[in-house]
């Protein structure tokens, strides 16, 4: 019962770093790019498209691929408790 609390939070706070970041993209005092960024992290530990839209970036933006490892890595320590993805090596 707690995982599936777990994976509705995770989803509702995914989803909610999205939309801040879609406004964020016309709203002066929000940093759009950034938001938008942390939700697809978030999002991209249930979903497909997001994983590989953040491969995309990754190969866009090679500079932020050291980031968003340890942003992916860091969201998915906190929702299988530990465990390190399945396709990638642990960072260290």
């Amino acid at each position: 019962m707690k995982t599936v609390y777990k994976k509705w939070s995770l989803l509702i706070v995914g989803w909610g770093f999205l939309l801040l970041g879609i406004a964020g993209l016309f709203l002066p005092i929000l940093q759009g790019v950034l938001f938008i960024a942390i939700g697809l992290v978030i999002l991209s530990t249930e979903y497909v498209w997001a994983h590989h839209l953040l491969l995309k970036l990754k190969t866009k933006f090679p500079k932020f691929a050291g980031t968003i490892d340890k942003g992916r890595e860091r969201a998915h320590r906190w929702i299988h408790d530990d465990d390190p993805p399945a396709d990638e090596e642990p960072v260290k």
